[in-house]
């Protein structure tokens, strides 16, 4: 490149093709050998910056880069190298920056800054320039050979800085030693608070989890208690990933539920990071996270001078104190080795590509990395005669190794890869250039934007992979055509993932009301009820009134309506005091009593309901829906209601309480009374009432030891009573005989409540106390001097059976005479069943048998016969 330095040691070229990284960027691996500290050029400015998070690091190197020629800076992730690359456009303008990773080249003809991936770093181009970011990754087992490599090997001709943190101090002294080391201190406070719970988190919090699963519960909890989350994931596209934290930036949402991808280098306003783990898969094990990987990703809390704080949430184990005492003070153990592999590389042949993998290192200090993807994908295809049998000679073992670095985005396993990338070095092989065809029928499967978030992730995985392989020119024929269409397909579904993430994890509307309801300032939310009582808060409809009660949307989502409730407990404080006082002023018209159910209706809008009191005739107001009534509001409420309780009751039952009032002036009555107000108009007698007795004046009747009222045996009252009982017991309402019946089974009617309510048990049947009264008055009328014959239609006076009289009777303390069957010899009708005149006291009667002396026709019983009741032969 023009106007480049051309210093007599330039960047040192590294192979065309190493290892992708984690990200998916492609690296170029050196042909070099290890140069170790002797002999190399000094003569450039060689230094490192070490520090914790938060100390500038990144900021600073950006600005020495501008203020070269030229530069080249490598980021650990793809989703970074973007980030600045965005910032350097700024800058610059898009004509004199470049963006390198392994699924995006942006590489304009005057460019003359470089934002790469560390993987994917040109190189072989001389810069005056270069700087790597997270130098500590050396470390990484599977990436570290790469960072290794760099900080070994890659330099600028004017500069080279290496960025991270101070526990690889030591051995990059031992390794470099002309390196030139500062240290930063973090400009801001970091403190452990503890264990916090999820729906207690602060404000602009971070959560972060190790696994998908966890993270989704996490982010679905978070919605439902605090109205939504971003959500941040190291295999997300840069698309969806900038919508998502644009969501937390913006502040539509005070949450971000992430992995621990957050941990390099994204800067956001965090104040606090709460961790759901302390351990993760490394993509061999579960392992604990160290200390210093705590501190990485606990340092994005508080940025710039903005103190910041990290604890624990949800089920993660406590964090130990000498863990917690590191991060604060920012102390922790040096590495004791860095990752390697040899990348002078031997392409004579597959099992010498192998071997030459396998180099020990060649210092101390240095650990031989173990096998990595790429050379495990290439282990699987030495087994495939098909592949070995092409590989050979340094040209297809060279195309068979760049293969191998197609990065497993979609994380299916070695031997599905495996298969792809065999299918892909065949076509390479055998046409030179991957087919049109078969490209645009891979691309076409994953072009879809159904389903849900995982089917889309993982198409987005696909994706990606193809975004890789676009980006190799010499695999391609049209390469920009295919990274055009590429970018499309995944701009495409990263719209489309960022879309269903945001309708899973974000309710905007909760989100707004709870920050409002959280206002410290506690200002009053704007809200308004409509005419026919929908509630509109903050512009959101959320539901509608009836009586004191909101009812939600029904297609609100359950888990919103906790906080849809806070924001309208605060938003009608001015529309509850006026409905309140219209309650209070509303005519007793304007209210109802169910008398099946108990329930008060105000307008036609529930609001109570009965409940036990000190007696039957004086229950109690409890309110339904009251949460948005403070206590004075309540107690006005139930006063109005009660008086019209009160009232209602009076007018249900006015023969009762005219009763008793005119009972008041006489001490014989008094007491009677007294008991039958507590029984809702019947109590036991404890005297004989005759005619003649001042109750009997009053309209008290008796029957089978009961006093009662007649007129409280009609429909309505009676099952008034029965609501009013049921009340003060606490138990349900039974449902009542029909109006017009005056007898029941009892087997249909077994509750002992009937008793009181005036339909007593006689045998097989009940019988209204009426009923009973007049039955007995009348037959022991007509016994007063001789035995009476029960008619014929007598049962269905009584409304039951033939059968069931006899039972009956005798459950009212009546005599019977048996009927007894008429002699073989003898003519005339079926013995039937007689009252006797009673012979010791008019309530004694006896039994004796009736016949027919005379033919059937002759006796004057054969005329009355017409009118018995015939036992059944």
């Amino acid at each position: 490149m023009t106007g480049f330095s051309t210093h007599p040691f330039p960047l040192c070229p590294l192979p065309a093709c190493a290892p992708a990284g984690a990200d998916g960027s492609f690296a170029r691996s050196s042909g070099h050998s290890f140069h170790g500290a002797a002999g190399r050029d000094t003569d450039h400015h060689l230094h490192a910056i070490l520090g914790p998070t938060n100390t500038g690091k990144t900021h600073f190197a950006i600005e020495r880069m501008l203020a070269h020629p030229s530069g080249i800076i490598g980021f650990p992730l793809r989703l970074l190298a973007r980030e600045n690359y965005e910032r350097l456009v700024a800058r610059k303008g898009a004509s004199r920056v470049a963006l390198i990773t392994g699924e995006e080249k942006i590489i304009p003809p005057d460019a003359r800054w470089f934002s790469c991936t560390v993987e994917a770093m040109p190189v072989d181009r001389q810069v005056s320039f270069l700087a790597i970011d997270e130098i500590q990754l050396c470390a990484d087992p599977e990436r570290g050979h790469i960072f290794t490599s760099r900080l070994l090997h890659a330099r600028g001709t004017g500069e080279t800085l290496f960025l991270g943190a101070e526990t690889i101090a030591p051995l990059m002294r031992r390794l470099v030693p002309e390196i030139t080391i500062d240290t930063r201190p973090r400009l801001s406070a970091l403190t452990f608070t503890g264990p916090a719970r999820l729906e207690k988190l602060p404000a602009r919090s971070a959560i972060v989890a190790f696994s998908a699963a966890e993270l989704y519960a996490i982010a679905e909890l978070i919605r439902s208690r605090r109205g939504g989350c971003a959500v941040v994931m190291g295999q997300m596209s840069p698309r969806t990933r900038n919508a998502q934290v644009e969501l937390y930036q913006n502040r539509e949402v005070d949450y971000l539920v992430a992995t621990d991808a957050i941990g390099m280098g994204l800067n956001m306003d965090i104040a606090h990071v709460a961790f759901a783990g302390l351990a993760k898969f490394d993509g061999s094990r579960r392992r604990p996270l160290t200390a210093s990987e705590i501190a990485q990703i606990a340092g994005r809390a508080g940025r710039g001078t903005k103190d910041g704080t990290f604890g624990t949430t949800g089920r993660c184990p406590p964090m130990p104190d000498p863990i917690i005492e590191a991060v604060e003070n920012h102390q922790f153990d040096p590495l004791e080795r860095l990752i390697w592999r040899n990348d002078r590389l031997d392409f004579s042949s597959p099992r010498a590509l192998m071997a030459s993998l396998s180099v020990s290192p060649p210092m101390r200090g240095l650990q031989a990395s173990e096998p990595t993807s790429d050379a495990l994908i290439l282990a699987t295809l030495a087994h495939e005669p098909q592949v070995m049998a092409t590989a050979t000679g340094r040209a297809h073992t060279k195309m068979l190794w760049d293969v191998c670095q197609i990065p497993d985005f979609r994380k299916i396993g070695e031997r599905s890869h495996a298969q792809l990338c065999s299918r892909v070095f065949s076509l390479l092989v055998e046409q030179r250039r991957l087919p049109a065809a078969w490209m645009e029928e891979q691309l076409g499967r994953l072009d879809r934007v159904d389903g849900d978030v995982d089917t889309l992730m993982q198409r987005l995985a696909g994706i990606r992979i193809w975004s890789y392989i676009a980006n190799r020119e010499q695999w391609v024929r049209n390469a920009p055509v295919w990274q055009e269409r590429t970018r499309v397909v995944e701009d495409k579904v990263s719209d489309a993932l960022h879309e269903r993430l945001t309708a899973r994890f974000v309710d905007r509307r909760s989100a707004h009301l709870i920050r409002l309801l959280e206002n410290e300032n506690n200002a009053p939310l704007l809200s308004a009820v409509k005419s026919d009582g929908e509630v509109i808060v903050e512009g959101h409809p959320v539901g509608r009134m009836q009586g004191f009660q909101l009812h939600l949307d029904s297609d609100l989502p359950q888990s919103d309506r906790a906080t849809l409730a806070r924001a309208a407990r605060r938003a009608l404080r001015t529309e509850i005091p006026l409905r309140v006082q219209a309650c209070q002023q509303a005519e007793d018209t304007a209210f109802m009593l169910d008398h099946q159910t108990g329930d008060i209706t105000w307008e036609g809008i529930e609001i109570a309901r009965l409940r036990a009191g000190r007696d039957v005739l004086h229950p109690t107001i409890m309110l339904r829906g009251d949460d948005l009534l403070d206590t004075r509001q309540r107690d006005s409420v139930r006063v109005r209601l009660s008086e019209f309780v009160s009232r209602h009751i009076e007018q249900e039952l006015a023969p009762l309480f005219r009763a008793h009032a005119r009972a008041a002036a006489s001490a014989e009555t008094r007491g009677a009374l007294h008991e039958m107000m507590e029984g809702a108009g019947q109590a036991r007698a404890r005297f004989p009432l005759t005619k003649h007795h001042p109750l009997h004046r009053l309209g008290v009747h008796c029957a089978l030891g009961w006093l009662y009222l007649p007129s409280l045996l009609k429909p309505r009252p009676m099952r008034f009573r029965a609501l009013l009982m049921a009340v003060h017991s606490g138990a349900s309402a039974v449902d009542m005989p029909p109006p017009s019946a005056v007898s029941v089974p009892v087997t249909a009617f077994p509750s002992a409540y009937f008793d009181a309510l005036g339909w007593p048990a006689c045998g097989p049947v009940r019988l209204r106390l009426d009923m009973v009264e007049k039955l007995v008055r009348t037959l022991s009328f007509r016994t007063r001097q001789n035995s009476v014959a029960l008619p014929e239609h007598f049962a269905p006076w009584l409304g039951t059976k033939a059968a069931d009289v006899p039972a009956i009777l005798r459950a009212l303390g009546l005599r019977l005479e048996a009927p007894r069957p008429l002699p073989s010899n003898m003519a005339g009708p079926n013995p039937f069943w007689v009252v006797s005149r009673p012979q010791n006291g008019p309530k004694k009667h006896h039994l004796r048998p009736v016949k027919s002396r005379r033919p059937a026709k002759e006796t004057p019983f054969a005329v009355l016969s017409s009118l018995l009741v015939r036992t059944p032969a």
